[in-house]
């Protein structure tokens, strides 16, 4: 099939697919006249990507787990530390977005929302305390 068609089949762009090709985690047979060429397992491959990528996997952490995937005689537990390191990086970043809405909430709270120019997000935007510092 050509790319469109991969493309219709996986649910990922054009542009995503070559990228991914670029980056070498696609591997598309060539043409005589150059064209790629996609497969069963080169769908079966994006959709693998696609999925890893919709779990918020890094390239670098997608590229590891097509690796095991690949690999019949890998051991599980390989797979489970990708898997449970992600789910840290997950919670750490979860736990930062907290943070930020915590802080967003308070200076919004104590915003009057008037037609003062008076604006403590604007001031905490233009003048922000020193990293380290506690509010």
């Amino acid at each position: 099939m050509i790319i469109g068609e991969a493309a219709a089949a996986s649910g990922i762009s054009q542009k995503m697919i070559r990228h991914y090709e670029s980056i070498g985690l696609l591997h598309p047979a060539r043409r005589e006249n150059g064209y790629r060429s996609y497969g069963d397992a080169d769908v079966a491959v994006l959709r693998f990507i696609r999925h890893a990528r919709d779990l918020g996997f890094p390239l670098e952490d997608v590229r590891r787990l097509l690796a095991l995937w690949r690999d019949h005689s890998r051991a599980s537990a390989d797979v489970r530390r990708i898997a449970l390191d992600h789910v840290a990086a997950l919670e750490e970043k979860a736990r930062s977005l907290q943070a930020m809405a915590a802080s967003l909430r308070h200076l919004a709270a104590h915003c009057q929302g008037d037609a003062r120019p008076d604006c403590p997000i604007i001031d905490e935007l233009a003048n922000p305390e020193p990293e380290g510092t506690q509010r």
